[in-house]
């Protein structure tokens, strides 16, 4: 089973004084996070039921059940806590669709079918993630054109480098 923690939404700042928290989402439906026993970094689970837009009710969930947070200094404490939720509880990806964090640690290969590398991170800052290959830090972006195939299971991304990016043997400075 794949326990990874995968990203789900940051807690932002408090929304009145009943301990309503704005929380900026990353997953595509943000109604999903509804489902999901969120984890914090420290390791605390919460249970979030939005009020509305982006606007949370927020409970902690021990061992003795859920406590809501219902005080804006409670609340207060929370901005900027990343929310987590088990890899392995997320639901399947239909065809040419991925987490991002899956292409993680692919090989990447050239058309050839020959490795230059492997995926070390991605990379999104809002115009589109790009595959950050090791060696050497050289960005592709993860677009049909550039990785025009995704194998998961068999753990390879094919890439076509475009032009104007130059390539340098790893063990030039």
């Amino acid at each position: 089973m794949d326990d990874r923690l995968i990203l789900m939404g940051v807690i932002g700042k408090p929304h009145g004084v009943r301990g309503q928290l704005r929380v900026n989402v990353f997953a595509e439906e943000p109604e999903a996070l509804e489902t999901y026993t969120l984890t914090d970094r420290k390791g605390r689970q919460f249970a979030l039921e939005w009020a509305h837009e982006n606007v949370a009710v927020l409970s902690e969930v021990t061992a003795a059940g859920k406590r809501r947070i219902t005080d804006r200094n409670e609340a207060e404490t929370l901005v900027n806590v990343e929310l987590f939720a088990p890899r392995s509880a997320l639901p399947e990806t239909e065809e040419d669709e991925f987490y991002l964090t899956d292409l993680i640690g692919l090989e990447a290969r050239d058309e050839a079918g020959k490795a230059v590398g492997r995926v070390n991170n991605v990379l999104d800052y809002g115009a589109g993630a790009s595959l950050e290959l090791a060696p050497g830090g050289v960005l592709v972006p993860f677009t049909k054109a550039c990785v025009p195939s995704v194998n998961i299971v068999q753990g390879f991304v094919t890439v076509v480098r475009p032009g104007e990016v130059e390539v340098r043997d790893s063990a030039e400075p």
